[in-house]
């Protein structure tokens, strides 16, 4: 999947001159938390967040409501240079980037640093559930198997066999033990144990459900 996919294209932005006045009624108007900062040619040069905007407010106890703190320029108090992404990044690369630098918000540009949309935690997070496919309902298996080529399909095929819709599959390490992976399937049936029977008669080992006992033997 790639950031053109999901990402916001009706970004609000403001003008390096507009007041942090503006920007706080910005804000709250349209509930957002964030506001690229844009030059005449509708390129990035800045970013603001409610918490900017927050931090450059006047004190409540301030007596005038009408601080000379909110007439001041935006770019006082943007941040720049900014972190931006290109439309046809993936997504799972740019993930990386909102956890190691722990932002809230990416604007996405082309050519020019041109800004064309904006992607947020929300975004992400709302991707995961697609991606890992619990917004559908389903059941859930996890299976340890070798690291090797061709076990996917291997295991795969079983779920084939019973004529099961897999929703989605996710790979992760198993521990600190590179010889294993665990396979995280979403299945589309409400009754999973035939499968997980014919999964254990195959010799696989299951972390869950883990409370289904195996096959007589």
């Amino acid at each position: 999947m790639i950031v053109e996919e999901i990402m916001n294209r009706d970004v609000i932005t403001l003008s390096p001159s507009d007041t942090i006045e503006k920007a706080l009624h910005t804000l709250l108007v349209n509930r957002i938390r964030h506001i690229p900062i844009v030059d005449q040619n509708h390129s990035v040069i800045g970013i603001i967040s409610d918490r900017d905007v927050r931090d450059a407010a006047p004190s409540i106890f301030k007596a005038s409501t009408q601080a000379l703190e909110l007439k001041n320029e935006i770019h006082t108090i943007m941040s720049n240079p900014v972190v931006t992404v290109h439309p046809m990044d993936f997504v799972e690369e740019i993930a990386r980037i909102f956890y190691e630098e722990e932002f809230a918000c990416l604007p996405v540009v082309r050519n020019d640093n041109k800004l064309v949309g904006i992607i947020t935690e929300k975004d992400m997070l709302h991707t995961l559930i697609q991606l890992t496919g619990t917004h559908v309902q389903s059941s859930h298996i996890e299976v340890k198997v070798p690291h090797k080529p061709g076990i996917l399909p291997e295991v795969a095929s079983i779920f084939g066999n019973r004529k099961v819709n897999i929703v989605s599959v996710l790979v992760y390490p198993y521990k600190d033990d590179a010889a294993y992976k665990i396979l995280v399937f979403r299945i589309q049936t409400m009754n999973p144990l035939p499968v997980i029977q014919d999964l254990r008669t195959a010799g696989y080992e299951l972390l869950w459900p883990n409370n289904i006992p195996g096959p007589k033997s």
